[in-house]
C-alpha cells in the first residue's frame, strides 16, 4: 500500500514522502498514530496543498531545537552522589538522574533522547550528548560531585 508521511518515521522516511508498505502496518500502526494517510488522488491533493504549511512547521521546530540545543551546551549541571574510596559512587548516575536534573533546571528531556554509554561511576566531570531533534544535538556537561556526608 503507498502512503503519505504526515509526520517523520524513523527507518521509513520523512514527511512529505510517498513510500510503499504492508496493508497491516499502515492499518495498525501509521494510520492511528497519523503518521501517514493513504496515497490516493484526494489526499495527494490535500497534502500539496498543506505541504508549505507543514514545511514551515518543521523548520520552525528545528529552529527551536537550536536555540534549545545552544542554552543546554552552555549549562553544566550538578549531581550528588554518596561516594566512597578512591572516588567511586555507590551506585552510579544514569540517564534517569540526568534528566531530572535538567528537569530541575527547566528543560524538559526524555532519558531516552540523553545518550550515555554507560552509568557513571565515579566522581568528576562528563560531557552527556543530549538529542533534541533528529537533526540536532547538544553536549551537556555533568559534574558529579560527593554528597556532604552528616
Amino acid at each position: 500500500m503507498k502512503v503519505f508521511l504526515r509526520d517523520d518515521v524513523k527507518n521509513l522516511g520523512k514527511i512529505g514522502e510517498v513510500v510503499n508498505v504492508a496493508d497491516g502496518y499502515a492499518r495498525n500502526f501509521l494510520f492511528p498514530k497519523k503518521l501517514a494517510v493513504e496515497a490516493n488522488t484526494k489526499n495527494i491533493r490535500e497534502f500539496e496543498h498543506n505541504k508549505r504549511i507543514i514545511q514551515e512547521r518543521a523548520a520552525k521546530i528545528k529552529d527551536a531545537s537550536k536555540a534549545t540545543a545552544e542554552r543546554l551546551s552552555a549549562l553544566s549541571i550538578v549531581i550528588k552522589a554518596k561516594a566512597g574510596e578512591e572516588e567511586k559512587l555507590f551506585g552510579s548516575v544514569t540517564t534517569m538522574d540526568i534528566a531530572e536534573a535538567l528537569k530541575a533546571e527547566g528543560y524538559e528531556i526524555d532519558k531516552k533522547k540523553i545518550s550515555l554509554e554507560e552509568p557513571i561511576k565515579r566522581l568528576g566531570e562528563y560531557s552527556v550528548e543530549v538529542k533534541i531533534h533528529h537533526e540536532v544535538s547538544a553536549t551537556v556537561k555533568v559534574q558529579v560531585v560527593p554528597e556532604a556526608s552528616e
